[in-house]
């Protein structure tokens, strides 16, 4: 007899082997019609999967996140079938699933078009209509090899031969087709309704710019068609807060070949990015934080001591000087250490906490580069914390309580946490990462969040809390860290006098909370859509006066505002004022104030809030308490 405990704890008795699909069917017609896949002994496996042993079973359906990930790399499959119906001289490479969808790499002898795109979708959603049984089979590597060389599937063929000569590939077909794949997938085609094809790109065999570029299609896919239609909608309004649509719109930046991956900031532009770092600035000032500020340009041999010139020389600026070896530098840790170790410290100086917002440099893909949320040259607000082991988790939960203000402050009310902890390869005893790991995870628990732990992803030197924020959309960007490093610091000399006038190294933790600056802003910008709350935005006020003869009093009144520390700009074209309101209001600026010969007799100005609200006429000083207080409460 098998017995298959299931999720409520029941259990089902057969007296033999049986599959996932036939324990489905025992339950009811429902969960049979709608099973996906099965989860057996925690492993996700087809519904064809014969259960032999006494196992625990739970019925994956489109409800389960698992089913979900079974339906769009089954679409994947299903987006290959349909090429090789259209295009059989195509040849097919690899196709995953993706956050929100899958993509499938193709050889093909010339660029898919929109046209072939359209034609494809609609093939496979024909293919889908057949419901074509999906079945598995497995050959020897080497069978497997031969068998996809005959078809001329060259690109599946290497694949393959890259696996262990002793090992077994498994082959999933449907219909005609028929892929190489470990699976698993969805019981037939008619499970899959509801995808879109969504764009082609260009990407490299196997990532690798020395070999041939492929064409990449992407699709997305999904359970219900309302998740369909919701995703898609989202994805219009994405297009619309684009920022760098919106940064042209609102000449906040721009990007030019003569420096690609490095962004040209506007004076508008630079006024959202000050904004920024005086705010972090004031943060380095009121959490007990030194501001520094390290050189650009370092030795080759320092780069030598941290690893980086032997682990990542291919991904820095390197340049010569005197027969020298120098290399701008990707990141601010080791300048912070150099200036820790430049005087003496004692234990009673610890923690010492640096603050820098540092201007770095990667060498990154041009393929890889987005905007400005993706670039060669950034600056972080990079923080380094010096503490003896006793330190760490109070100062893990001061941080965490500093970020999550940061982050309400800007607009951003969601949070995921998430812990990396230990890797295969590292550094340090099992004693000192069982410290760490237990500091970072109780930091998160003192701070009543939430979070995720995610096995082996720490780095070498130690755990790190990941902070990801969600936008307006739903989106989800990783942008706070936290790592505890026990490595660098010794690495570079790091040491303090301890309590019995030995010497030891400090544990050196890594913080950052908007990260790149670049990136950040970019972030802000499409999730506040481009509109910026007032004590962001790049211009506050704009003073519009209705004819000449009001010109001095808008000068006034911008002079006014402007001695308040606002950023006001004065508008006194000889334009009707509908057209000047509106031209503004595209400008998505906060408040708009209208000046006429009552405004100008009354010393008040007439109102415009953001979102053609008009607020009335008010003298100006009402005015300006109201929009202090709109910056003071960061609203």
């Amino acid at each position: 007899m098998i017995q298959v405990t299931l999720p409520d704890g029941s259990c089902r008795e057969f007296p033999g082997p049986v599959t996932v699909a036939e324990v489905a069917a025992s339950i009811g017609p429902g969960l049979a019609k709608s099973a996906l896949a099965g989860k057996v002994d925690g492993k996700v496996v087809d519904t064809s999967f014969t259960i032999a042993k006494d196992s625990q079973l739970s019925i994956v359906t489109a409800k389960d996140a698992e089913g979900l990930e079974v339906i769009r790399h089954s679409t994947a499959h299903l987006l290959a079938y349909a090429v090789k119906e259209l295009f059989p001289e195509a040849q097919v490479t690899i196709g995953p699933v993706i956050e929100h969808g899958f993509f499938y790499d193709f050889s093909y002898k010339r660029p898919f078009t929109l046209d072939d795109l359209a034609a494809i979708e609609k093939r496979m959603t024909e293919l889908a209509a057949k419901d074509e049984v999906i079945t598995r089979r497995v050959l020897p590597r080497d069978e497997a090899v031969a068998y996809f060389k005959a078809m001329g599937e060259n690109y599946k063929a290497e694949i393959i031969a890259s696996i262990p000569s002793n090992e077994d590939v498994s082959l999933y077909r449907e219909g005609g087709f028929e892929d190489l794949c470990r699976g698993p997938h969805v019981p037939s085609t008619g499970k899959l309704k509801f995808f879109k094809l969504m764009k082609v790109a260009g990407a490299y065999w196997r990532g690798d710019h020395r070999n041939e570029m492929l064409q990449r299609i992407y699709g997305t896919a999904w359970a219900t068609k309302d998740e369909l239609q919701k995703y898609l909608t989202m994805l219009e309004e994405a297009e619309k807060r684009d920022h760098r649509k919106l940064g042209r719109e609102l000449d906040l930046f721009h990007i030019d070949d003569v420096a690609p991956g490095v962004v040209f900031w506007h004076p508008r532009g630079w006024a959202v990015w000050q904004a920024v770092e005086q705010y972090m600035r004031n943060v380095y000032r009121t959490t007990g934080y030194q501001e520094v500020k390290g050189p650009q340009l370092l030795d080759k041999s320092l780069w030598e001591k941290t690893g980086h010139w032997q682990n990542y020389r291919e991904n820095m600026f390197t340049t010569e000087s005197e027969k020298r070896d120098y290399a701008l530098k990707p990141m601010n840790c080791p300048g912070h250490v150099l200036i820790f170790k430049s005087d003496m410290r004692s234990y009673r100086d610890l923690p010492i906490r640096y603050g820098e917002f540092g201007q770095c440099h990667r060498n990154e893909p041009s393929g890889a580069l987005h905007g400005i949320m993706r670039v060669r040259g950034f600056t972080q607000d990079d923080g380094h914390i010096f503490c003896t082991e006793d330190h760490i988790l109070e100062e893990c939960v001061a941080y965490t309580a500093q970020l999550q203000a940061v982050y309400k402050d800007f607009g951003f009310t969601e949070i995921l946490y998430k812990v990396a902890t230990r890797p295969e390869n590292r550094v340090g005893s099992d004693e000192l990462w069982d410290k760490a790991e237990f500091a970072v995870m109780e930091a998160l628990r003192r701070s009543g969040v939430e979070f995720v732990i995610s096995p082996g992803d720490g780095a070498f030197y130690g755990p790190k809390i990941e902070y990801t924020l969600k936008d307006a959309l739903g989106r989800q960007w990783q942008c706070g860290t936290m790592q505890v490093d026990f490595n660098t610091a010794e690495r570079l000399g790091g040491e303090y006098v301890t309590e019995t006038s030995g010497r030891a190294h400090p544990v050196m933790l890594h913080r950052a909370i908007v990260g790149s600056f670049e990136r950040f802003i970019g972030m802000l910008i499409e999730h506040h859509g481009g509109a910026l709350p007032a004590w962001l935005a790049p211009v506050q006020v704009v003073v519009l006066n209705i004819t000449d003869s009001q010109a001095d009093y808008a000068r006034e009144v911008a002079k006014t505002l402007q001695n308040q520390g606002l950023r006001v700009e004065v508008d006194l074209r000889n334009e009707k004022i509908t057209y000047k309101i509106r031209e503004h209001s595209m400008q998505k600026l906060p408040y708009i104030l209208v000046v006429g010969d009552k405004e100008m007799a009354a010393k008040s100005v007439a109102v415009r809030a953001r979102g053609n609200q008009d607020l009335g006429v008010m003298p100006l000083d009402d005015f300006a308490r109201r929009i202090a207080e709109d910056i003071r409460n960061k609203s």
